[in-house]
């Protein structure tokens, strides 16, 4: 770690909590884990809410589809907001706001309202934006694909997590005697009260980046790195490039591509291989606990191959690992045992979760005078690519048939990829900007 704590980190002290760039690390990661473990904790519980409020499939496709539609405007609506208010305010409010939907969907009366709810919670998962954005802004080059990544990917955990705990939650609460209808309501109140927890430590325990807080930086009359005007401003510049569009496509093609499956993976394995709910889950959750390590490689790698090459060489990592998930995607498809299912899907997901934290090695080199909204526009990207996969799936009326044609769509989104490619003054840009760090 630098021993100047007014400038960005270039290597990470993964045990320390001593400097404002490491606590902004760990709390970073911790926030997203609790916003995801929040956004998903109803999946796992669908069979059981399924039978309770008598769902259909078509019912069930839009609570799916609510789920992460929302977070599509949120997420660009939150990168500019950081650029604006920092990363510290923007990450509290949406974890103590964000936890009232949790305990609505707790209340649910009626598949109406617990349609409502559910979009609403679909806002958290712009936690990842600012995740992101935070150690963007506190990491230097030699690190930050590494940490955004790492960051990313265990905050991602939480999705895992979620599907492998909420039934034995459930489990938990129906052995002190407490009905199932009551039980899985008492279950998700869980994840809303870590969200508070959380939220009250990001706010005592963060700063926006290494120098400070932006207001008192502001204030102070400190210029702010690529002038963080943030809102509109940071919108339109990151708009304007087109490299941000590719990217917008390729997230949407790995992380829109992560959320469906967290969404359909439990119930696709009680459905096609008659599994308990304990052991879908168990088998989904092991998808999400990929992101412990695989979004952390994926950046590692990346930042190991620039190192070596250029930016150019970030983005043919990105290419292989879109084309290692849409061919391990397609055999997850056609899988007739659960075994082979299980293998598949660990085979296609660790590409899945490095391609998004190869992903996010690139955007802080897109454009710095709009690292808030270029991160806020990729990550929407995201949730576009998980709504269109949640209506193809309501199209097509399997899900089986559903992973075969998405498997088939990321072959051919890995075309954006190569496209993203660095002109030789850029990369030399860049080589000096990491010779100086």
């Amino acid at each position: 770690m630098t021993s100047d704590l007014t400038r960005k980190a270039d290597s990470i002290k993964l045990f320390s909590l001593a400097t404002p760039q490491m606590r902004a690390f760990h709390l970073a990661w911790l926030a997203f884990f609790a916003c995801f473990f929040a956004w998903f904790a109803c999946a796992p519980l669908m069979p059981v809410i399924k039978g309770e409020f008598g769902l259909t499939a078509a019912q069930i496709a839009n609570i799916n589809i609510a789920a992460v539609a929302i977070t599509i405007v949120v997420r660009m609506i939150i990168g500019p907001m950081c650029d604006r208010y920092g990363p510290r305010k923007a990450h509290t409010a949406l974890l103590i706001f964000g936890s009232i939907p949790v305990f609505g969907v707790a209340a649910s009366q009626s598949y109406e309202s617990f349609l409502f709810f559910r979009m609403l919670i679909g806002a958290i998962g712009a936690s990842f934006v600012i995740t992101q954005y935070h150690t963007s802004v506190m990491f230097g080059p030699r690190v930050v694909g590494t940490a955004n990544a790492a960051t990313a990917g265990w905050g991602n955990a939480g999705g895992g997590v979620t599907q492998a705990t909420m039934p034995l939650i459930l489990a938990a609460i129906l052995m002190l005697g407490v009905s199932e209808t009551m039980g899985w309501r008492l279950a998700l109140i869980v994840p809303g009260v870590l969200m508070i927890v959380v939220g009250a430590l990001y706010w005592k325990f963060t700063q926006d980046c290494p120098q400070g807080n932006y207001a008192e930086l502001r204030k102070a009359g400190i210029e702010l790195e690529g002038g963080k005007k943030g809102g509109w401003e940071s919108f339109k510049l990151a708009a304007a490039n087109y490299r941000v569009w590719l990217l917008f496509i390729t997230y949407g093609a790995c992380f829109g591509v992560e959320l469906f499956i967290h969404n359909v993976a439990a119930t696709y394995y009680v459905d096609q291989f008659d599994m308990s709910l304990k052991q879908a889950g168990l088998a989904a959750g092991s998808f999400g606990l990929l992101a412990l390590f695989a979004r952390a490689l994926g950046g590692i790698v990346s930042d190991k191959m620039a190192l070596r090459g250029s930016l150019n060489a970030r983005v043919t990592l990105l290419f292989i690992l879109m084309l290692g998930e849409g061919a391990g995607l397609i055999w997850f498809a056609k899988a007739d045992t659960a075994t082979v299912a299980i293998f598949a899907m660990l085979s296609f997901g660790m590409c899945v979760h490095m391609a998004c934290g190869a992903t996010y090695a690139l955007v802080p080199f897109i454009d710095k005078r709009a690292l808030g909204g270029v991160t806020g526009i990729i990550g929407a990207g995201g949730n576009v690519g998980a709504v269109a996969a949640g209506f193809l799936m309501k199209g097509v009326g399997s899900t089986q048939q559903t992973l075969s044609i998405l498997g088939f769509l990321v072959l051919i989104s890995a075309a954006c990829a190569i496209a993203l490619r660095f002109s030789a003054a850029t990369n030399e840009e860049h080589a000096l900007a990491r010779a100086a760090a």
